[in-house]
């Protein structure tokens, strides 16, 4: 969203800006919704699958507060509204099964003086992990999104066109690595980009008002080099990347899609009763074939009438074509110009949030969405895997470790010169760790014995390569790391 509601000074002018400015909406994936495990996301063709391979459409909601209240001198919350376990399962009682949640760059990184609250950044951080923690617990999934940047000494305490270059790489560097070992996290990059040219969108600049960012008085960090810094740290989370008009417009998203190593892409946009595209002749001709190539977030929907007739009409049009959606915002101001969907965090909806909950709570009560033509795919013979040699596979194991629990993140590389089709990965504990939750593989356990294959789109290694995959577990008395592995029967280094 473009304003936080305690600059609410005229929203009239920026409604009337952005219903200036091109617009757009979007198209395509559908689901076995409520019931679709949050575990292993990853892009399959225009489609986001599970571990499980089923496909998963976020719907649910933004939940504002995390950009702006850390601004504040005298706050000491990190969340506009509790965080609790109650405020959780009030979110669950709309039957969503994903929330978007907006960050600060300063206030993450801890610079330009923020967060200016009685809390430092590394407090600010282990909350949003906190939060994370406790909606993946609900089956929930999570969208991190960079919603507040600034340049230089500029405090982020509003949106810009663009991030900037000065600090943006070092924030998504440091979220990636951060939550790198949890799948049910999506990131998007940019809130909203409303500058003009869609060159300046995927390459940046290096200075203030240099082409081919001429109308952005800073330097840009363009969506290929965030791409870049995320990728570089390992992880492997779905991306969201929003388009031009503030993420309304995807009219050129294809023709300048960031390169993506590991095709783990999605397309996000945003849609107001007051953006430029918004009827379905519009998204009939603009967005829907952007979903025809690649999965399309939905990932701001509203309308500041305190009413949902426009986005009846619209999650209608999103619900044919398989689209997942985030209703603005989960917060108890007004339901116009903010808009919230809420008037009380127990869930009480206002009469624009009232269409949203209905929706979604009738949808979870009609079972499976239809899924959606993936994108064609042509199948080739799978060749028998053979052992790899002792010592052509190398296996790391990483481990994020508190009292009582953990978080390990495997890596699989394929040193050798044959290519492995379908793969067993096993070890025993040195402790009494349990897993509880694993994305990115099947598992089998018994006592400390550990036995892990692969699923559908990691089973074939080529060469050079390495797949990676995670688990969460507990432990009472030992987590000593495993040390010793096998796969396929093989040993490996």
């Amino acid at each position: 969203m473009r304003w936080k509601y305690k600059t609410l000074i005229a929203p009239l002018l920026i409604v009337l800006l952005v219903s200036a400015l091109t617009g757009f909406v979007a198209s395509i994936p559908k689901e076995a919704q409520a019931a679709s495990s949050i575990a292993g996301l990853h892009v399959v063709g225009n489609t986001i699958e599970n571990a499980s391979g089923q496909v998963f459409r976020p719907l649910g909601v933004d939940r504002g507060g995390t950009e702006y209240e850390c601004d504040a001198a005298t706050t000491t919350a990190v969340f506009d509204g509790p965080s609790d376990l109650a405020s959780v399962q009030a979110l669950q009682s709309w039957d969503i099964n994903t929330v978007r949640l907006p960050l600060n760059e300063d206030c993450w990184l801890g610079i330009n003086g923020f967060p200016a609250g009685s809390y430092n950044a590394a407090q600010y951080q282990q909350a949003i992990v906190s939060y994370v923690n406790l909606l993946n617990a609900n089956n929930i999934a999570v969208i991190l999104d960079l919603h507040w940047a600034a340049p230089g000494t500029q405090k982020a305490t509003a949106q810009t066109p663009m991030p900037d270059l000065d600090h943006t790489s070092t924030f998504w560097t440091s979220v990636a690595n951060t939550f790198k070992n949890n799948s049910s996290v999506l990131f998007d990059l940019f809130n909203e980009p409303y500058m003009q040219s869609w060159s300046c969108w995927l390459n940046g600049s290096t200075a203030a008002n240099q082409a081919p960012c001429g109308d952005v008085s800073f330097a840009v960090a363009g969506m290929q080099t965030m791409v870049n810094a995320v990728r570089a740290t390992g992880a492997t989370n779905v991306l969201m990347a929003g388009g031009l008009a503030y993420s309304n417009d995807l009219s050129q998203w294809l023709q300048n899609e960031p390169n993506d190593p590991l095709h783990n892409l999605a397309a996000s946009f945003h849609l107001y009763n007051f953006n430029a595209c918004a009827n379905a002749s519009c998204w009939n001709s603009t967005i829907a074939p952007v979903a025809t190539k690649v999965p399309v977030i939905t990932g701001e929907m509203g309308e500041n009438d305190c009413s949902s007739s426009f986005i009846n009409t619209a999650m209608a049009w999103l619900d044919q074509h398989g689209i997942g959606y985030l209703g603005w915002g989960w917060d108890t101001y007004d339901c116009g110009s903010y808009p919230s969907l809420i008037s009380n965090y127990n869930g009480t909806p206002t009469a624009f949030g009232a269409g949203l909950k209905a929706h979604l709570i009738a949808l979870a009560g009609s079972g499976p969405s239809p899924t959606p033509t993936p994108t064609p795919i042509n199948p080739t013979p799978t060749p028998t895997s053979t052992p790899p040699a002792s010592g052509d596979v190398h296996v790391g194991y990483q481990v994020n470790q508190w009292q009582g629990g953990f978080s390990a993140s495997i890596s699989i590389t394929n040193n050798g010169t044959s290519t492995i089709h379908g793969w067993t990965l096993q070890f025993t504990f040195p402790g009494d760790q349990k897993i509880t939750q694993l994305w990115s593989g099947s598992y089998t356990q018994t006592g400390k014995q550990v036995s892990i294959t692969n699923v559908s789109y990691n089973g074939t290694i080529v060469p050079g390569q390495t797949v990676t995959l995670g688990f969460n577990g507990t432990w009472t008395s030992n987590d000593t790391s495993p040390t010793s592995f096998t796969l396929n029967g093989a040993p490996t280094s």
